[in-house]
């Protein structure tokens, strides 16, 4: 008897799950034969690397079980898809131009007895009219089905294929005697109520707790309600944790760095929250004033007295973004190649990769360039700010490890 209960709940909760599971809001029958893009089982994006043109990519459907007979797939590709698809996710992609790509073999046929048809290629094959910093996806979709296949997944009917090309670039290679303030004249100075500021590192070193490393800060003329970044704090869990320091608090990073790679960092607070995010995805939280930073004044490394060599950053640092919003998830997780210059609330981007000279130039042409011929810093330690010209110590670096995949 008692064994005879045991089975009837089991049967109850082994049907709960599957009807919650299959609660897809297309409303599915997963009872009959279905239809869906291969490789969109999980998420619709799909990465399309592209090294050399032409570059391929082989699109297929899949049913979910075997046809018992022939099954002809009409697949296009449909650019007006992704306005629709950034609308729904807070996503920031942009479309490719049809003169860019062609879509060969669009008739693929799964056969008799069989649940995969054969391949359609997507052929990216000029790249030269793409814009520096932009995310571009192919929406490639299903649009007709000829034969009883079954009904389309709807969240499986398009697949989205981002584009990723592998780009070597320059960045600033860091030298403690270039740590120092650049400070724009007052009519430059912008209140961040909501912001995002965003960086891209890479370590050479880390040392223990307590031996810091500052990377960079951004805050007022005066240094007033500065977000500073550096590696090392006391009260970290070790030296290769990053300290967000925030006006009114402070932030330290879940993950642990690594040394000879790239992190892109991204900090935004929305007027309540501060949020750190690691390469995209959110690593930690933290409370704070509320204040608003008065963005006047740009600090590379640490640059007050004899600090600037004992809290010496040695790395390497490029893609350094102000933004007068928060940005969401899903647009950070596009900008680790670079993002739009023209973007909606880009303030100032410094790719820092200028490759010669000493100015850092500000992309979005909003007048923030930098010349390190014209920087600042206290000398003494008794608040006065002298001026320095540190063009000569301003290092770039291009090579291997110079390499990111937008």
């Amino acid at each position: 008897m008692k064994k005879s209960i045991f089975n009837i709940l089991l049967l109850l909760v082994v049907g709960t799950v599957f009807t919650a599971c299959n609660s897809e809001g297309d409303k599915f029958d997963y009872q009959k034969a279905g239809l869906l893009i291969s490789g969109t089982e999980q998420v619709p994006v799909q990465r399309f690397t592209v090294d050399e043109l032409p570059a391929a990519y082989a699109v297929t459907v899949k049913a979910t079980r075997r046809c018992e007979q022939p099954v002809t797939v009409s697949l296009a590709i449909d650019t007006a898809l992704v306005r629709a698809y950034n609308a729904q996710h807070g996503t920031a992609y942009y479309p490719v131009s049809l003169s860019c790509v062609k879509l060969e073999n669009s008739e693929v046929t799964i056969p008799q007895g069989e649940a995969l048809s054969s391949s359609a290629q997507v052929k990216v094959i000029d790249t030269e009219g793409f814009i520096e910093g932009a995310t571009y996806v192919i929406p490639v979709t299903i649009r007709q089905v000829t034969g009883e296949g079954g009904e389309v997944i709807e969240s499986s009917r398009t697949i989205f294929l981002q584009i990723s090309r592998i780009i070597s670039f320059y960045s600033l290679e860091n030298n403690q005697n270039a740590s120092s303030n650049y400070i724009f004249p007052d009519e430059k100075m912008v209140n961040l109520t909501n912001y995002t500021i965003e960086f891209k590192v890479y370590s050479y070193k880390f040392g223990k707790v307590g031996d810091i490393k500052r990377v960079l800060a951004i805050e007022g003329k005066n240094e007033e309600e500065a977000n500073m970044f550096r590696f090392g704090e006391n009260g970290s869990a070790g030296g290769d944790i990053l300290q967000w320091v925030l006006p009114g608090g402070r932030c330290f990073s879940n993950t642990h760095f690594k040394t000879n790679r790239w992190y892109l960092i991204s900090c935004t607070y929305d007027g309540s929250t501060f949020k750190m995010y690691v390469d995209g995805v959110e690593d930690a939280q933290a409370t704070g004033s509320g204040k608003a930073t008065p963005f006047q004044r740009f600090e590379l490394g640490m640059s007050w007295g004899g600090y600037r060599n004992s809290q010496f950053f040695s790395g390497r640092l490029c893609e350094v973004r102000v933004w007068n919003r928060a940005l969401t998830a899903s647009e950070i997780s596009t900008g680790f190649a670079g993002v739009n210059a023209k973007s909606d609330g880009l303030v100032a981007y410094w790719k820092m990769n200028e490759g010669e000279g000493h100015i850092f130039h500000d992309a979005t042409g909003h007048g923030y360039d930098m010349d390190w011929t014209d920087t600042w810093r206290d000398d003494h330690e008794n608040g006065e700010l002298l001026p320095h010209d540190y063009s000569q110590y301003i290092k770039w670096i291009k090579d291997d490890n110079n390499k990111v995949a937008q």
